[in-house]
């Protein structure tokens, strides 16, 4: 077992390849209360190709996230939350993750975690069953603003990648999904060369990864080429506005990168539209401080940096009165800074950056899912702490300068009837 150390961080991480090709990462948290485990398989709502040929229905992926906790025994998540862990999973566009932490009695969790994601079970009595919980679960998400806005930015940037289909699926290809869809999807996807266990407490990483070995004895397979790219990075549509029942407007404002590479220059970039991102509209910034006495902007506010296999954007959202007011106060923001940035708040934004990233280390969950990406996407996440000293006020400026442009932006607005005007 490998271990590799951190010292800017004070972290330390174990790292074991299973004869299987499935990766394990143990973060030793002597002396904390509880522990994290997660099993995160690389695919999600995006993936939809099968072995064999074919294709399967959009919101698959998250489908099988649900089945996957029922066995032939009963279901895995009741049982490991009666034995007191707290469990659960995700699907999102590029990963799926099943979770738990607890504070006893781990050897016993990660063993249940381990086996019911290696021992699938579907039938079609099951499957009917499920598939009403989901459209229910389509039709709450369908209500809600934010999840309305995002998916439709999504789909004003990209036009074929499938990284604008919600992971969720419809309603007509949740019901095209069957225990045969299942069982060719699992097939297709989960298999240890494709899933990375990650680990984060008081723990005995030789442990972890013996319990791993001894229940994940599946042959060696070497993981499938996912290659997805969507060129040109113009934004397909650059407005779409859309009534809803909300209190106030809200928006959600995308910015199409270029795919971010593979390995630490991925890593590199996401690190910079994290930091770009801030320095034009962070909490902390100008701009956010001047629309926010001009009651454009609120509490809510949010932004980010986002990549997916041969797809990347920015994101800033949030509710505002005037949305288009606050888009061209962003590139206008943008624009100034990539001609002018100074040294003095460049550092400022690093730092804070910097800091936010460490804090974040005690958020398991995040961290170990930062790992797991990490892994997928051929970098250590940890290594962030000797790539942010590196970052150089000339990188910020020339991201800035190529990101941040009109032709790459698109705006989706959620507002009630008659609460606001289209930009003309």
């Amino acid at each position: 077992m490998e271990l590799k150390t951190f010292p800017r961080l004070g972290e330390s991480c174990y790292f074991e390849q299973l004869e299987n090709g499935m990766a394990v990462f143990v973060v030793p948290r002597p002396g904390y209360g509880r522990t994290f485990a997660c099993v995160a398989v690389n695919c999600g709502g995006m993936d939809s190709r099968l072995d064999g040929g074919g294709s399967a229905p959009a919101g698959t992926a998250h489908f099988l996230e649900h089945k996957l906790f029922d066995g032939k025994d009963g279901s895995a998540h009741q049982a490991m939350t009666a034995a007191g862990a707290a469990v659960n999973a995700v699907t999102a566009s590029d990963i799926t993750a099943y979770y738990f932490s607890c504070a006893d009695r781990f050897p016993e969790h990660l063993r249940t975690l381990l086996r019911f994601v290696s021992t699938p079970w579907f039938t079609p009595e099951g499957v009917k069953k499920e598939t009403g919980i989901i459209l229910q679960e389509l039709a709450m998400a369908s209500d809600r603003p934010g999840w309305q806005r995002y998916r439709q930015m999504l789909q004003g940037l990209y036009i074929h990648h499938p990284v604008r289909n919600p992971a969720i699926g419809d309603r007509g290809s949740i019901q095209k999904i069957t225990a045969e869809v299942l069982d060719n999807y699992y097939n297709t996807y989960y298999y240890p060369g494709n899933m990375v266990l990650c680990v984060a407490g008081d723990v005995d990483p030789h442990q972890v990864v013996s319990t791993a070995r001894m229940i994940l004895p599946w042959e060696r397979r070497e993981p499938t080429n996912r290659t997805m790219e969507e060129k040109p990075l113009s934004a397909v549509q650059q407005e779409t506005l859309s009534e809803m029942a909300v209190s106030a407007p809200e928006f959600s404002l995308g910015l199409k990168l270029e795919p971010f590479p593979q390995g630490e220059a991925g890593l590199r970039c996401a690190l910079l539209g994290e930091l770009a991102a801030e320095l034009v509209c962070g909490r902390s910034s100008p701009l956010y401080h001047r629309l926010y006495r001009e009651g454009l902007l609120n509490r809510r506010f949010s932004l980010g940096c986002r990549s997916v296999s041969g797809a990347a954007w920015l994101t800033f959202g949030g509710e505002s009165r005037d949305p288009y007011r606050v888009r061209d106060a962003i590139l206008e923001e943008a624009g100034q800074l990539a001609q002018g940035l100074g040294h003095e708040r460049f550092q400022q934004a690093l730092r804070a950056e910097y800091g936010a990233s460490v804090r974040g280390l005690d958020r398991f969950d995040d961290f170990c899912l930062s790992l797991a990406r990490g892994w997928f996407s051929g970098y250590h996440y940890l290594d962030f702490g000797e790539l942010y000293p590196s970052l150089t006020v000339g990188d910020v400026r020339d991201f800035l300068g190529g990101a941040f442009l009109p032709e790459r932006s698109t705006l989706s607005v959620t507002a009630a009837p008659g609460q606001i005007q289209t930009s003309a």
